[in-house]
C-alpha cells in the first residue's frame, strides 16, 4: 500500500503512538519478506567517508530507533546507513507526555522527548541480534548523557557509552545539541567541548588498541549557532581530530511556525522549517573546514531536491527522520536517485 494512503490513518493517532505502531508494522512486514512491496530500492551510489564504504549516501537520522530495536526492517528500506540512539548509560523515561506534536501545514514536528531510551546495555543487546550489523551494514550509534548527570560529569556518561558501543558501531555520534536535555547545548561552548572531545579521543585510542579497529567519532551540532560560533566549533573539531560533523539537530527557533497549532510548544522543531537553517550551517562549516572532515547534512529533507541542496552546500552524506513521517519509505529511493542524477 502506498504510504500516502496510510498517512491519514497514522495522523489520526497521537504522534508517539503512531511512531511505535509504524515501527511494529515495519518489523512484521520485514519478517514476512514483504517490504519490497512498499519500498523499492534505488541502485547503489557508493560513497567513501570516515574511512567507511557507504552503499549510498542516504541515511536514517538518530531518533527514529532510539533503542536499536528495528534496525533490520529500517535498513531494508534502502538506506545506505542507519543511525540509532540517542542512548544513555542508564535507562530513562524522558519528559512527560504529550511530548511530540505534528505541524502538517509546515511538514514539521516538534518533540521534547528528552532522550527517552532503555539504556545502552539494552541497545547493545539489540544490535547483537541485528542481522544488518552482523553482516557489515553501516551502523552509527548516537550517545548522550543522562538528564540528571551534571555537565561537569557529562564526560563520564559519554565515555561509559563509548566503551559499551565501540565494538558494535561503524561510527559513534556524540550528541551535544539536543534542546530537550537541560543545559546539554552548553557543552558546545569552546572550553567544555574541547575537554569533552579530548577525553573521548583518548578513550577512542585505547579502545582502538584493545579491539584492533578504529571506530570514527562524529559530533552532532545545533542549527541555532552564529557563523562565528560555527567557525570556532569547526576549529575545535579539526584540532581534536574528530572524523565527522553532523549538521544539524533540531531548532529552538519558532519564527516559521509561531502562528500554527502547536507552533509554540517547547522542544526541537524539525522538518520543512529547518531546511534553510540547516543548509546555512552546512555552508558555514564547509567554508570553515576546507575539507578537513566530512559533513553529514540533516534537517528538513523532504524531497530529492532537498537532498541535492545539502550536498551542494558541502555535505558528503545526508540523513532524515521527519521526512519519513511526511513522505514515507519512498523518500529513500527518491533521494538516492536525485543524488545519482546530480553526479
Amino acid at each position: 500500500m502506498h504510504y500516502s494512503l496510510l498517512r491519514p490513518l497514522l495522523f489520526a493517532l497521537d504522534p508517539e503512538r503512531a511512531h511505535g505502531l509504524t515501527l511494529e508494522a515495519l518489523d512484521r512486514t520485514y519478517a514476512l519478506g514483504l517490504l519490497g512491496l512498499i519500498a523499492r530500492r534505488a541502485r547503489g551510489l557508493p560513497v567513501r567517508a570516515l574511512g567507511i564504504d557507504f552503499p549510498n549516501p542516504v541515511g536514517l537520522a538518530a531518533g527514529m530507533d532510539k533503542n536499536g530495536a528495528h534496525i533490520d526492517a529500517l535498513a531494508a528500506l534502502g538506506f545506505g546507513f542507519i543511525e540509532i540512539g540517542t542512548t544513555t548509560p542508564r535507562p530513562q523515561p524522558g519528559n512527560p507526555q504529550p511530548r511530540m506534536f505534528r505541524l502538517p501545514e509546515a511538514s514539521a514536528l516538534i518533540n521534547r522527548l528528552g532522550f527517552n531510551n532503555e539504556g545502552v546495555d539494552a541497545l547493545v543487546r539489540n544490535v547483537e541480534r541485528s542481522r544488518f550489523a552482523r553482516e557489515g551494514g553501516v551502523l552509527g550509534i548516537n550517545i548522550g548523557k543522562n538528564f540528571d548527570t551534571p555537565n561537569e560529569r557529562a564526560a563520564d556518561d559519554y565515555l561509559a557509552c563509548l566503551r559499551k558501543v565501540y565494538s558494535k558501531a561503524s561510527y559513534v555520534t556524540v550528541n551535544i545539541s539536543s534542546p530537550n536535555t537541560a543545559n546539554l547545548r552548553d557543552l558546545q561552548a569552546t572550553d567544555a567541548l574541547t575537554d569533552l572531545l579530548r577525553a573521548l579521543k583518548q578513550e577512542q585510542a585505547k579502545l582502538a588498541d584493545a579491539h584492533g579497529r578504529h571506530v570514527p567519532l562524529a559530533v552532532k551540532i545545533a542549527p541555532d549557532l552564529t557563523r562565528l560560533q560555527v567557525q570556532a566549533l569547526a576549529a575545535i573539531l579539526v584540532e581534536q581530530r574528530i572524523e565527522a560533523v553532523i549538521a544539524t539537530n533540531t531548532t529552538i527557533a519558532r519564527d516559521a511556525v509561531a502562528n500554527l497549532r502547536h507552533g509554540k510548544e517547547a522542544g526541537g522543531l524539525s522538518g520543512g522549517p529547518l531546511r534553510a537553517q540547516s543548509t546555512q550551517v552546512i555552508q558555514w562549516l564547509h567554508e570553515a573546514l576546507q575539507g578537513a572532515l566530512p559533513i553529514i547534512g540533516v534537517g528538513g529533507i523532504l524531497s530529492g531536491a532537498d537532498a541535492r541542496e545539502k550536498i551542494a552546500a558541502g555535505a558528503t552524506l545526508i540523513q532524515f527522520y521527519t521526512g519519513m513521517v511526511y513522505r514515507g519509505p519512498e523518500l529513500v529511493a527518491e533521494c538516492v536517485r536525485a543524488l545519482a542524477a546530480a553526479k
